[in-house]
């Protein structure tokens, strides 16, 4: 296999740092507008500043986990599919 002489854009570690910035930077931006903007909580939860964002950081550790966990579930070996051309021959 031939090593990869050049990055691809998403490699690129300056893609990546600036990539980071935008994900900080809109995060910030997210709970910043919270002072701005006028809500209508149809729950008591909803009224708790930030609560949209802690709300989204745990669903998305939650799809993460679920995610691994069906993985260990539904991995299968490597050689699977060459099993059944040893069995047959």
């Amino acid at each position: 296999m031939k090593e990869k002489k050049e990055f691809d854009l998403f490699d690129r570690p300056a893609t990546r740092k600036l990539l980071w910035k935008l994900l900080w930077g809109a995060c910030g931006l997210s709970v910043l507008l919270e002072f701005f903007v006028h809500r209508h909580p149809h729950f008591e939860a909803d009224a708790f500043f930030g609560f949209y964002a802690i709300l989204g950081f745990v669903s998305c550790t939650a799809m993460i986990l679920l995610a691994k966990a069906l993985g260990v579930f539904l991995k299968v070996d490597e050689d699977y599919y060459d099993e059944d051309d040893d069995e047959s021959a």
